[in-house]
């Protein structure tokens, strides 16, 4: 297939690009290299995907209407995975307008060149933010998100429905993903492992939220790739047995499914900093301090919808992954 990943320099991005380009597809990677994080990093991972002769390279920002019009028009993408936004919930708070402009009025952009393009699927990422307030664990796609607690979150849950709406205007097949604390080798520095891991080498103190004690559902990398092209493999069908009278926010009489892809198995945050003192060999020296706004106490993933339609459970151990980030972060910062 033609795919088009948009997000292809970030973390999750580049990690799709090479599984899609290593089976054989054609991929269409778009990505500005904005600076939300350091852009050597995203050059870096970038330089990975070069080697292929079936990756072709573009420099856009989704939220260029014009721009992002051609790209569909040039290319004619079969599917497209869209993985581009402004991501993280604190940075929400301090610079809100960065988040409409690349996570809804970008997502728009993506929604129009895949109806106009006839685009045959569309995944996109969304957020375990979006439960918000809910604390039935484990969190279900079958429940309402109607009570989100950061402007991140309410950009994810508008996607979902904007995603929705197009599948049942014009019979767009769309899955959202709902992403479980992504880590893993060539992660975000703006991430609690990067940030603890170049922390607790340079001896410096870690910051640790609510005391260590709220809980998430940590997801390796390679397990989120894998539920993200399983189901790009696995077009959004219609539920039959949708009734307006008892609405299913997970599906839908349209095309359009909305799944969670996480390890369905929660770690205390102390519990994450004590296995990476492990495999660091370093004790951390801790600032403990209280939950930060717009954050959740625990999040925990039911992915009985992901077995189901797709075959498929994350099972990489915490211990394991982050074993694999640490040998990557010695190996990437020669530390």
């Amino acid at each position: 297939m033609r795919v088009l990943v948009t997000g292809s320099a970030g973390f999750i991005g580049s990690h799709v690009a090479r599984y899609l380009l290593e089976r054989g597809d054609e991929v269409v990677g778009v990505d500005n290299l904005n600076d939300y994080y350091e852009v050597s990093l995203k050059q870096a991972r970038l330089k990975t995907l070069e080697p292929y002769e079936n990756y072709q390279d573009v420099r856009l920002d989704v939220a260029d209407r014009e721009g992002m019009n051609r790209v569909f028009g040039l290319y004619k993408p079969e599917r497209v995975v869209h993985l581009a936004a402004q991501a993280g919930v604190r940075y929400s708070i301090e610079n809100p307008h960065a988040y409409v402009d690349a996570n809804l009025v970008g997502f728009m952009n993506i929604l129009e060149g895949c109806r106009n393009h006839e685009v045959e699927h569309l995944v996109y990422a969304s957020s375990s933010s979006v439960y918000g307030a809910n604390t039935s664990m484990p969190f279900s796609v079958h429940d309402n998100v109607d009570h989100p607690l950061s402007l991140y979150a309410a950009s994810k849950k508008a996607n979902e429905l904007m995603a929705h709406t197009y599948s049942n205007l014009y019979q767009l097949p769309t899955t959202g993903l709902r992403f479980f604390t992504v880590y893993g080798p060539w992660g975000r520095p703006d991430m609690a492992l990067f940030i603890f891991t170049r922390k607790i080498l340079a001896g410096e103190p870690i910051d640790v939220f609510n005391y260590g004690k709220h809980k998430r559902d940590f997801t390796y990398i390679d397990d989120i790739v894998e539920g993200v092209v399983r189901t790009l493999d696995h077009v959004a069908p219609p539920n039959p047995d949708w009734r307006g009278d008892r609405p299913d926010p997970g599906t839908s009489f349209a095309p359009y499914r909305i799944y969670n892809i996480g390890s369905n198995n929660p770690v205390e945050l102390s519990r994450y900093i004590e296995i990476l003192e492990a495999c660091l060999g370093r004790k951390a020296e801790k600032n403990l301090l209280p939950l930060q706004p717009g954050d959740v106490p625990a999040t925990f993933a039911d992915v009985q919808d992901l077995i189901n339609d797709v075959g498929y459970k994350p099972e990489t151990p915490v211990e394991e992954g982050i074993r694999r980030f640490v040998d990557w972060y010695r190996d990437y910062y020669k530390v």
